[in-house]
């Protein structure tokens, strides 16, 4: 398990940074809401509400911020399914910081100057030498705000040994490696060179192979002697494998004409269909699991929080038409 340890939290960190909307509630609760109180601002307007947590309020504005600060000003050409989803991600990060507020979670100085620096960098890389906003860093800081907060309600998940014994046992086809090659090859430009080549390689070593492939070959292998690799079905164009595949180890085939240009394949060897142990599958299983629990966690608490939350959302308030969306069981 210790050995695990830093992949377990490099798993956590990746599934929080890749923001909130992987780990959104199961069932959606942004039903149109009804509100016994007068909403400001006409439907579809910028001062419109459509959001209220606790005794915090949410604009047609603040959802554009929220797009603008993920796409920019392309945002305006998404689909109304996309911006419907958006939206469900919106309510979901703003629950998420609401409890993030109430909890006492804070940033470090440090935490800061690091974030800005961040910012300033892909700033200056995406839009030159202009400065970050004030309200740009604010939006970046309440999600790294979020993200610790998430963090912390994941960092006691573990993974243990006997998981990883009856996840290999009830799912061993997930590590049924199929037949894979290994294969070699010359590429030229015309048909005519191909065949040519042909007649110089196809009863002659694997060297003699190699050597003919280094100094003819315009494929990008050729210093390697035109080693591409080794592969399964189902990775290489289709008029290529139904080649290769029928070749016995050793063997050169015709040539092959494709989009690429004419090839000729040595087959270097060829592995027969097996079973991964559970030895080597260890990591690989860990971190499926881990990614599991994490998302099933992140989803209970999500949900949890929308029942402790007093909130509302009011969907005929946008400027689209919202479409409600259903989601895949996590």
């Amino acid at each position: 398990m210790r050995s695990f340890e830093g992949k377990r939290k490099m798993g956590i960190c990746l599934c929080v940074a890749v923001g909130i909307c992987l780990f959104v509630t199961c069932q959606r609760d942004s039903e149109d809401s009804v509100s016994g109180t007068l909403k400001p601002g006409a439907a579809g307007s910028l001062n419109a509400v459509v959001l209220k947590i606790e005794e915090s309020t949410y604009f047609n504005s603040d959802f554009e911020d929220y797009l603008q600060s993920l796409f920019g000003d392309d945002y305006d050409e998404l689909s109304v399914a996309s911006l419907s989803r958006l939206f469900d991600d919106f309510i979901d990060e703003r629950i998420y910081f609401h409890a993030a507020k109430e909890r006492g979670v804070t940033l470090s100085i440090e935490e800061q100057k690091m974030t800005l620096a961040k910012l300033s960098r892909e700033t200056f890389i995406g839009q030159g030498a202009n400065p970050v906003g004030q309200d740009e860093f604010a939006t970046h800081l309440d999600r790294l705000r979020i993200e610790k907060y998430m963090a912390q309600q994941i960092e006691d998940i573990e993974v243990t040994d006997q998981e990883v014994k009856e996840y290999y046992k009830q799912h061993k086809r997930e590590f049924l490696r199929p037949e894979r090659v290994k294969v070699s090859q010359i590429l030229l430009h015309t048909e005519d060179k191909a065949i040519e080549i042909l007649e110089k390689v196809k009863d002659t070593t694997e060297g003699t192979f190699r050597e003919v492939a280094r100094i003819e070959s315009k494929g990008v292998e050729a210093p390697k002697g035109g080693e591409m690799g080794i592969f399964e079905m189902g990775q290489l164009p289709f008029e290529m494998e139904k080649v290769i595949f029928s070749l016995k180890t050793g063997d050169i085939s015709p040539v092959v004409e494709s989009a690429y240009g004419y090839h000729i394949f040595r087959l270097d060897e060829k592995y027969n269909p097996e079973l991964v142990s559970e030895e080597l599958a260890v990591d690989e299983i860990r971190m499926k699991i881990m990614n599991q629990k994490i998302k099933q966690a992140l989803a209970e608490h999500l949900n949890g929080l929308k029942t402790q939350f007093q909130w509302a959302s009011y969907p005929s308030n946008l400027s689209f038409e919202y479409q409600r969306t259903s989601h895949e069981e996590m």
